[in-house]
């Protein structure tokens, strides 16, 4: 059992840290925070340097690595800047353009998102329907006219949906489908398309870099041919896909929960009081104590479950059982560390430090891609299935 990086792994987790030192500063983290802007800049070099689409082929521009490569990115760009390391969530969805899509469509858009150029996203959620988009059906639909899909509804939290040159829109394309998470298909559509209306979503609490949208379609029409997949396996899909896409959320959250412990860790040499700097209290030590388990567990979870999407990727049940487990216990551990960290720092986390900013864009790691609840819940779904008995 070797629990070492390769020695191409610890280059690419070197260059990814150089990186982010270099270029990610608590000015500019602060600054795209509270303008609610997009980092394009820092995007578009680390698209020269290969981090973006990292796990995308060659042959579209990519680096042809794994979900382990991309962890090692998200954990190293997160622990620098929390706000900054947004940059990957323009690039996250066109892994179903490669898993799904057909050799015309990934000429046409994986070039553009692995050099840093362009962004995109996946619109799934709606007004009505969050954690059980996949039970009751979707509110937005596409219906077959000539040569076109015809698309109405709404979308909201649409991660990069004001930015994205294109979103892979999840739509009712069978409306009679039993259960109805089988009439759901994926459909490409391109931003400036007639009919489609973005707004974007603030006020908002944290990853303020990294915008939300709302996406109304009043009859949106796209070719036949921008189907993505199978039609009406849209939903199978998703869930594919995020099984890979919740481990680097999971090596985000390890990525600012240890930012926030070192910065805690230093910060309590130098904070005193009663006359003694508080690293020298036992309660200080405790909490440094708790603080570094959880995060060391949370790291071994995810690489773990990297590891099994990259070796053993037939192994579907054990790897969705185990991207949830790591999402959901490492997005607790980035709340609960961020906190702890607060608390450490005192009045000057909570006003004048980056910390305030870590603790903010951490609480969404327990929401997006599936709540906790949810990871939970597959969990137990998935540990009763091993033992063959009733699920829940």
């Amino acid at each position: 059992m070797d629990f070492e990086f390769t020695k191409e792994q610890m280059e690419i987790k070197r260059a990814a840290r150089e990186f982010a030192e270099k270029e990610f500063t608590s000015e500019k983290g602060r600054e795209y925070d509270q303008n609610y802007q997009f980092p394009w800049e820092f995007y578009r070099k680390a698209g020269k340097l290969g981090f973006i689409g990292a796990s995308l082929p060659e042959k579209y521009g990519g680096q042809g690595l794994g979900c382990i490569e991309a962890c090692i990115v998200s954990e190293e760009f997160s622990r620098v800047d929390s706000t900054l390391a947004g940059i990957l969530s323009g690039v996250g969805f066109a892994e179903l353009v490669e898993k799904y899509g057909t050799d015309q469509q990934k000429q046409r858009y994986l070039p553009g998102i692995a050099k840093g150029e362009t962004a995109c996203a996946m619109a799934l959620t709606e007004p009505k329907h969050g954690s059980d988009a996949g039970s009751t059906g979707l509110d937005t639909t596409a219906v077959k006219d000539g040569n076109d899909w015809k698309i109405n509804g709404t979308k909201t939290f649409i991660t990069c949906g004001d930015i994205a040159e294109f979103t892979i829109v999840c739509c009712q394309t069978d409306p009679n489908a039993s259960p109805p998470h089988r009439g759901v298909s994926q459909i490409i559509v391109e931003k400036g398309n007639p009919g489609l209306d973005i707004s974007q979503l603030k006020p908002k609490m944290g990853i303020r870099g990294s915008p939300q949208a709302e996406l109304s379609f009043s009859d949106v029409r796209v070719p036949l041919s921008n189907l993505l997949g199978q039609e009406n396996k849209g939903f199978h899909q998703i869930m594919s896909y995020f099984d890979f896409s919740r481990t680097p959320i999971a090596a985000g959250a390890v990525g600012m929960a240890q930012g926030a412990f070192e910065r805690a860790l230093k910060y309590s040499t130098e904070r005193e009081q009663f006359f003694t700097p508080i690293h020298r209290f036992q309660f200080t030590q405790w909490k440094v104590a708790e603080m570094a388990m959880k995060i060391e567990a949370a790291r071994l979870l995810t690489y773990r479950t990297a590891w099994f999407i990259d070796h053993k990727p037939g192994d579907t049940k054990e790897i969705t059982k185990y991207a949830s487990m790591a999402k959901a216990y490492a997005a607790r551990t980035a709340i609960q560390v961020t906190d702890a960290a607060i608390q450490i720092y005192g009045g000057y986390g909570y006003v004048d430090s980056d910390l305030e900013r870590y603790y903010r864009d951490a609480r969404i790691t327990d929401i997006i891609e599936g709540t906790g609840e949810i990871q939970r819940y597959i969990v137990a779904r998935e540990s009763y299935r091993e033992m063959n008995l009733p699920l829940p």
